[in-house]
This record gives C-alpha cells, structure tokens and sequence, in this order.
C-alpha cells in the first residue's frame, strides 16, 4: 500500500499537467487575442473610426466563442464515447492550427479582405476546438481523486490564472520593449507564434497520461449527448448559470488594459501590468481556495466570492477612475483576483458533480461553452457598448452584479435541486 502512494501521486501530478496545460494553452490564445485588441482592429478591421473599428472587431471576436457550442456537442460527445484523453489532444491539435493561422495572416493593407476572412476562419477552428477542451480535460481531472476533486479540478482555474499572467507579460513587455511601429508590423504576432510552437509539446505530454478511472468502455451504441438533451436539460441550464459570474469577471480582466487605456489615459504598459496580477493572484490562490471546498464545500466558497464581486464591483471602478495611477490599479486588480479565485476555483469540481459520468464530458462542455458564448463572448462588447452609449465609465460594473445574480440564483439551485454542497 505505501509502495504504491508515489506512484499514485506521480500519476495525479501528470494528469494535472497534461489536463491542465491544454486549458492553459486555449486560454492564453483568447487572452492574447483579447488584449490586442485595438492593434488587431486597426490591422484588420480598418473602420472610419478607432472605436467603429474596435466595435467591429470585438463583433468578429464574440463568433469565436459562438462556435464553441459546436465543438461542444461534437466533441463532448465524443469525450464521452471514446475517452477524454483522445479527445484532449484532438482540441489541442486544432487549436494549434487555429493560433497559427492568425500569427501568419495578412494584414488589410496588404491583401485586402481576405485578411480579415483568414483570422475569422482561425478564430472559428479555434473556437471550435476549445469546445471540447474543457469538458474533457475537467472531466478527466474531476474524476481522478474524488476525495480531493475541489483541490485537482481547481488547476483548471488556475492555469487560466497563469495563462492570463502570461499573456498580459507578454503584451507589458513588448509594448515597453519595441516601439509603435515595430509592435504593430510583426511584435504583436510574437505571442500567437509562442503559442503555437507550445502545441506540439502539449500533444505529447496528453498521450501519455492515463485514461479517467471513471470512464467506461466506448460502446458505438452511446450517445450522451442526445441523451443529455432528452433527459438533463435542467443540470445544462443550472451549470451554464454558474458560469455567468465566472466568465464574465475573467473577460472583464482581460479586457481591463483596452479599457483603461481609453477610458482612464492609463499607459497600456500600465494597464497590462495590472492584468498580471490579476493572472498571478489567480494562479496562486486556486488550489488553495479548490481544497478549501473540498472541507466546507464548492457552494459556500463560492457564495462568499459571489457576494464579494456583486459588493466590490461598483467600488473597483470608481476607485481606478478617481485615481488611475500603476499602484491603484495593481491593488483593485489584485483584489479582483481573489474574488475570481473565491468563486471559480471550486467551480469545475461542482460542475463536474452535477453531471453523472456517463455524460459528465457531453454535459461539462456544453454547459460551459453555452455560459461562455453568451457571456464571455459579448462581455468586451458589451463593456465599449454600455461605455459608448451612457458616457459613464463605470457603468461595466452593473455588468459583473447583474452576473452575481445570475449565478447566486444557480448556487441556490444547486443546493435545493441537486443537493449537492
């Protein structure tokens, strides 16, 4: 029995890895799109105007995640009939591409309209991709330890940290390091090319990683999908309710140096110095905050980080526009990190439980990528928009109480529907 712990803990840690890395990668490639945001739009999305040309883009931006719906129903069922493992590297072989295709796309100025046509099409193929990715990777990493799901599954969180650390990294110093024109000619294809040479390494890492103890033999026969859609509608609805606050936090991050540079006249060195932070509070405190759950339970944690970002969120802003200054902006951003932490850490171990395993890949993916097409998606959107239209600058805060909400309400449902803690 003792012979066998190390072994058994030397498999945890490949699996968190091999699972873990996939949700990174995907999540460093929306980031980084995310975050050149405004050299992307005037490249490719020429307009009368910087924010017609920004609006545009940001359009374009939200098809990404309404293809991942798609991918989800594909492949989450797939995850579900041939195993998570096969189809994790699938996801991260198409994503590969998809990152690859923007990195050595045209610009408008030099082949026109099929400029923007190549970089929707690898925003599409990378949408549908990360359709599948966090279905199958959560399920895989939920279904590992039981006993210590809150604290395994929180990774997936906090490779989301890390990546939006990183990605943020990457658009500080480069922004620092090379000049306007410089930046705009090839620096901003940098990370995307960064990107894409990791995928390689995360296929292979993926293939040698052992198959979920949970996972039954595939039979042609299953359809967990159709059988979700028949039978399970209401833990689909619930679960992509939980995501709302989640999603909708993590996008308001990434887009917060666009933000802060057009709104408060922060440097966009600045801004993205913020976002690290975020991305590293993130990073850290998930595994801690994911075993915390595993003792008090997912819906008590994320309780307090649901009350948090609906107390906090007006105060952030204000806070930042009063006095838009490097320390001001790492504190809210650093606090803004922790309320992610508190409520998303624990929540891919309580999606995963909300989901019977013969279905948990079909219904995680969906859930999820529904929850993030419709939030995620449009948050920069809707963010320039509800900044555009009112002419206050504050007014994305309402956008993160409205997803307080809607979550809060969905913890409620888990609690008395599901009776799961």
């Amino acid at each position: 029995m003792t012979a066998e712990l190390p072994r058994v803990q030397e498999q945890a840690g490949k699996t968190i890895v091999a699972a873990s890395l996939g949700n990174m990668f995907e999540c460093f490639d929306l980031i980084i799109y995310g975050t050149m945001a405004g050299t992307i739009a005037r490249l490719f999305f020429p307009a009368t105007n910087d924010t017609s040309s920004l609006l545009l883009f940001l359009g374009t931006f939200g098809v990404t995640f309404f293809v991942r719906p798609l991918g989800a129903v594909y492949l989450g069922n797939l995850g579900d009939k041939i195993g998570r493992r096969e189809v994790m590297s699938l996801s991260l072989l198409l994503m590969t591409a998809g990152m690859l295709i923007v990195a050595l796309a045209p610009s408008y100025a030099s082949a026109g309209v099929l400029a923007p046509i190549a970089v929707v099409a690898g925003r599409v193929l990378q949408g549908f991709s990360a359709g599948g990715e966090f279905g199958s990777a959560t399920a895989l990493l939920a279904e590992h330890d039981p006993r210590r799901r809150g604290y395994v599954a929180s990774w997936q969180t906090a490779t989301q940290g890390f990546a939006l650390g990183l990605a943020s990294a990457f658009g500080a110093l480069l922004t620092w390091g090379l000049s306007p024109d410089q930046f705009e000619t090839w620096g901003w294809r940098v990370p995307f090319l960064f990107g894409a040479a990791l995928g390689p390494i995360g296929i292979y890492i993926r293939r040698a990683v052992l198959e979920s103890s949970e996972f039954s033999e595939p039979t042609e026969a299953k359809q967990p999908a159709l059988e979700m859609f028949r039978s399970e509608k209401m833990r689909v609805l619930v679960a992509s309710g939980l995501i709302v606050l989640a999603t909708i936090t993590i996008w308001m991050a990434v887009f917060m140096p666009t933000y802060a540079t057009k709104q408060f006249q922060m440097e966009p060195a600045t801004a993205f110095v913020g976002t690290v932070v975020t991305g590293l509070v993130i990073f850290l405190l998930s595994p801690v905050i994911g075993a915390l759950s595993d003792f008090i339970g997912r819906t008590a944690t994320m309780t307090i980080g649901t009350v948090a970002a609906l107390v906090l969120a007006y105060p952030a802003f204000a806070v930042v526009k009063q006095s838009p200054t490097l320390g001001t902006l790492v504190t809210v951003q650093g606090l803004r990190g922790l309320v992610i932490a508190l409520y998303f850490a624990p929540l891919p171990a309580l999606m995963a439980e909300i989901f019977p395993a013969r279905m948990r890949t079909s219904g995680l993916a969906l859930s999820y990528n529904l929850g993030v097409a419709i939030f995620g998606g449009s948050t920069p959107f809707v963010l320039t928009g509800l900044s555009s239209i009112s002419g206050d600058p504050l007014s994305p805060s309402y956008y993160v109480m409205f997803g307080a909400l809607v979550s809060g309400a969905a913890i409620w449902v888990v609690r008395v529907r599901f009776a799961l803690r």
